[in-house]
């Protein structure tokens, strides 16, 4: 109340202390309590809304006192008045936007400005009004609920908040109602659960699938005067499968070709569903016929349409016709209200076309056995194939060439006997996978083949041999029957029984007892020493022949030659020297290495001698080939001269005064043209002519024998060709070293003979006639 008192201090010590301002060393126990102060919102008078009045004890009406307000909204929200303590708020207030403040108030002198009172906290509270509506977390709802539920189903939950206080009154109690979605659903009032209103037969997604439900939320509890919001729910039936399909026709008909081969598609078979999604796939099924072991059906996942395709080869002959009956089911049914009744069943007619078929083999493939020394012209086989056709079309025999590449093999092409044409070797091939191939005589078009497989059986036609070479040496001090290497040997051929070998020295060598052979008896043998003691400088190499035979018939038996050695050995019996030819672990090319390398060197040989001869035979070409080859030999001097004011050059007074010459080429100015006098000693003696006669002719002859023999002198000439018409040319050559020498008057007239080209040179010397 605003009677209440601001602060109470507990005993008189405290009031004496406050006074004098001094601070008391023990603890004061304040003994009030404080109420809060409360305000309604939403004031609409003019004036400030008075709250309360704050009155202390040390107020005793004299005007000394002055009360301090702070704290939230203090000289703006709320205000004091000094003198009297009453508080009033200067402004409207919204509970929703703060629902209390908190403030501090205090007393002190007005003149001291001393406190006289502790700082004490209160509360203003906000009284609530119903100023605000209900709302809806979302203006739009979407739900579902499957069809053909039960009454009572639940769909969804719409919830809706008041901004009102919920603790005072019942401005926030909120009631639900539905005022849009009657009779197919309903609302709890107080949770906002919709629900389903009507039975199963009457929510049918087939005939409606989406409605649209306004639900209301009204505070005050619903009662009159209350504030109310709205939403939207808009609610799908989503589908069951509840319809079965059905065929769109009672019987198809179908043609197919008896050609036709596995896994083709005859025709589709279409059904109707009312439902959507996964409850539209379906299942056929062919359920009786005199075609369930021809043809079978299956369903198109994307289309959902039933494909008949065969099941076994066709035969119009045999059979001209089918007829099945199929049936049609969903894949996942729903129990609760697809019938157990029958499936809906239709009938399917199947044609068969009679069409001109290919030869067919009386068997999928053909295996024969022949031994590879059976004479060229031996039958190994034959096929037989016939035409499935009524016409019975006479069959004609082949060998797909690609299959036989070699040409070994041949078909008698009435019969289809195949035989030999070339010899077989069961070690080069043993097997031969060949196409005999059918055609019709009447329809060449018409044909099959068929996989002819031939296999060579082994004759013993191949000597065992060594089963690699083997390099042997023996120690020149050994023992006797010392074994010095083990042998083995390989055999192409492939006995059933399996190889067996024999090993023995051949009868010219018995008699040197050099070395001798021992069979192990299990296809190797042993190499032993004849003697004691061998010398590498007497014979420092031994080749012993080895008999090897085989046991099969008929018996193969080869020599096979074993080089040894003769080495020095340390007493251990370890080479340590023999002949280099000896040593083939030496370091070096093989043989195909060498004879690669000398083929090589050949054939650069060959290149170098042939580039030798062109270059040759290009120098030794004559310079005119013919008569009307004639070229102008023009001699150019790379060097031009620098006009009057160039000394160094050529001086046409060296030519009339040979003797101011000789002088000059003594002195310290040498010519570039004429090389220094001391290369001369090497060319021959040329004879001086007299210089003082002034004979340019000699002179410039002695000049020419100098240059063409000096070892120094640059290669400045050169040979250029010019008016080379060629070998036929109408025109000739013309150059002037073929031109005739008199200057007597020449007639130009064959000028306009020459073509068009030479025209404008017509014209040039017909003009010049006329002017002369």
């Amino acid at each position: 109340h605003c009677t209440d008192h601001l602060t109470h201090i507990a005993d008189g010590e405290g009031i004496e202390a406050a006074i004098r301002g001094e601070k008391l060393l023990k603890r004061v126990r304040r003994g009030w309590m404080w109420n809060q102060f409360f305000l309604q919102e939403e004031y609409t008078g003019s004036d400030y809304q008075y709250i309360g009045k704050l009155q202390s004890d040390q107020d005793h009406g004299d005007g000394s006192v002055k009360y301090v307000l702070s704290g939230e909204g203090a000289g703006t929200i709320f205000v004091i008045d000094e003198n009297n303590g009453d508080l009033h708020a200067t402004r409207r207030l919204d509970r929703e936007e703060k629902a209390f403040y908190v403030l501090k108030a205090t007393v002190v002198n007005k003149w001291t400005g001393q406190k006289l009172e502790p700082e004490t906290e209160f509360i203003i509270k906000l009284h609530d009004i119903n100023d605000n509506e209900p709302k809806f977390s979302k203006e739009v709802y979407t739900a579902s609920v499957p069809e053909r539920s039960d009454i009572g189903t639940s769909v969804t939950q719409v919830t809706a908040t008041d901004a009102d206080d919920t603790m005072y009154g019942n401005s926030a109690k909120l009631v639900y109602s539905i005022s849009q979605g009657h009779p197919y659903f309903s609302v709890e009032p107080n949770t906002g659960v919709i629900r389903t209103a009507l039975g199963p037969g009457d929510m049918d997604r087939e005939q409606r699938e989406h409605y649209q439900v306004v639900i209301e939320a009204k505070d005050m509890g619903g009662q009159r005067g209350g504030l109310t919001g709205s939403t939207v729910v808009k609610i799908t039936l989503t589908d069951v499968n509840d319809n079965p399909p059905h065929f769109t026709q009672s019987i198809y008909q179908f043609r197919v070709p008896e050609s036709s081969t596995s896994g083709s598609v005859v025709g589709r078979i279409q059904a109707t569903d009312k439902d959507i999604g996964k409850n539209t796939e379906m299942d056929f099924t062919i359920i009786s016929g005199d075609g369930m072991e021809m043809f079978d059906i299956s369903t198109d996942k994307e289309t959902q349409e039933g494909l008949v395709t065969v099941r076994k080869p066709l035969d119009y002959e045999k059979k001209p016709s089918y007829t099945i009956e199929i049936q049609v089911q969903n894949t996942q049914e729903y129990v609760r209200f697809v019938s157990s009744g029958p499936k809906d069943v239709a009938t399917v007619r199947l044609a068969v076309d009679d069409v001109d078929e290919p030869p067919v083999f009386k068997k999928a493939s053909y295996l024969y056995e022949v031994k590879e020394d059976v004479a060229v012209g031996t039958v190994v086989g034959s096929v037989s194939a016939m035409d499935p056709d009524r016409a019975r079309s006479i069959v004609n025999y082949s060998i797909d060439r690609r299959t036989d590449r070699g040409h070994l093999f041949n078909v008698y092409p009435m019969n289809g006997s195949v035989f030999l044409l070339k010899s077989l070797d069961r070690e080069t091939t043993a097997w031969h996978n060949i196409s005999v191939v059918a055609t019709e005589l009447n329809n060449p078009r018409q044909s099959s083949s068929v996989s002819v497989y031939i296999r060579v059986l082994d004759i013993n036609d191949n000597a065992p041999m060594f089963a690699t070479v083997y390099e042997t040496f023996v120690c020149e001090k050994t023992k006797a029957g010392q074994r010095i290497q083990t042998v083995s040997a390989v055999d192409a051929d492939e006995p059933s029984s399996g190889h067996k070998f024999a090993f023995s020295l051949a009868p010219e060598e018995t008699h040197h007892r050099n070395f001798s052979v021992r069979d192990n008896g299990d296809n190797t043998a042993g190499i032993l020493t004849g003697r004691a003691t061998y010398s590498r400088l007497h014979k420092s190499v031994y080749l012993v022949p080895v008999v090897i035979t085989d046991d099969d018939y008929p018996m193969q038996s080869s020599t096979g030659t074993l080089t040894v050695r003769v080495c020095t050995c340390d007493h251990e019996g370890n080479m340590e020297l023999c002949k280099p030819e000896a040593l083939s672990s030496s370091p070096g090319l093989s043989t195909g290495a060498l004879v690669a390398i000398l083929l090589c060197a050949i054939i650069l040989l060959l290149v170098v001698v042939l580039f030798t001869a062109l270059r040759h035979q290009r120098k030794q070409e004559p310079l005119i080939n013919s008569k009307e080859d004639v070229r102008d030999n023009v001699v150019s001097y790379n060097d031009e001269g620098g006009g009057e004011e160039d000394t160094q050059a050529f001086d046409i007074g060296a030519l009339r005064h040979p003797a101011a010459a000789a002088a000059s080429d003594e002195g310290a100015k040498q010519r570039r043209d004429i090389i220094p006098t001391d290369t001369l000693l090497l060319m021959p003696p040329i004879r001086m002519a007299a210089r003082d006669n002034g004979d340019v002719c000699e002179f410039i002859n002695q000049r020419v024998m100098e240059n063409d023999y000096s070892p120094t002198a640059p290669p400045y000439d050169s040979l250029a060709t010019y008016a080379y018409e060629g070998v036929g040319s109408v025109a000739e050559s013309l150059s002037s070293l073929g031109s005739a020498s008199s200057e007597a008057e020449q007639d130009y007239n064959y000028l306009s003979d020459w073509g068009p080209r030479f025209r404008k040179l017509a014209d040039l010397y017909e003009a010049e006639d006329s002017d002369f």
